[in-house]
């Protein structure tokens, strides 16, 4: 016999869970940048979601103790690129703690409103900041898209059950 749980008292399940639940989800790979105040800074996410096409507007969770925050709290623009599958090393290197992350091998130029724009990705997009929203340990940020390039060539890099993936056919 399973007991039911006391779903009248309210209380919140421990991180455990929630991290072992989206370790199920397959979520594509970002990584976002942003020009510090003295180098330029960036890390991966799998949190981007497309909020709005009227104003193109989307969104990015970032943790409050991330070495990029600082730079990212007070920035106007991001950058915003789709890591392509052929770019495993890359997504790792911008989720490694204490990485050279512009470093070589990565390629990379300043863009537009001197957002660092990294090389051979699927697609990379500029964006206005437009609101930092409070979400526990992290900040949700609102980004309007400025401009951006969707021509890059491949296929998604997925993040699933704690390893990159590509698509399977």
């Amino acid at each position: 016999m399973t007991a039911t749980p006391d779903l009248t008292t309210p209380r919140l399940a421990p991180a455990d869970l929630l991290r072992s639940v989206f370790r199920r989800h397959a979520a594509g790979v970002a990584v976002i940048t942003a020009q510090g105040e003295e180098a330029p800074v960036g890390f991966t996410a799998t949190s981007l979601t497309s909020v709005s096409a009227s104003p193109p507007m989307l969104s990015f969770g970032i943790g409050t103790g991330a070495s990029s925050w600082p730079a990212i709290a007070e920035t106007d623009h991001v950058g915003v690129h789709i890591l392509g599958e052929h770019q495993q090393e890359l997504a790792a290197t911008f989720a490694r703690s204490g990485a050279d992350r512009f470093g070589a091998p990565t390629g990379w130029r300043e863009g537009p409103e001197g957002v660092p724009v990294l090389d051979g990705v699927l697609a990379w997009l500029v964006c206005r900041v437009a609101a930092r929203v409070p979400a526990g340990d992290h900040r949700i940020v609102l980004a309007e898209v400025v401009l951006g390039d969707p021509t890059g060539t491949g296929r998604p890099l997925l993040y699933h059950q704690g390893r990159y993936n590509g698509l399977r056919d």
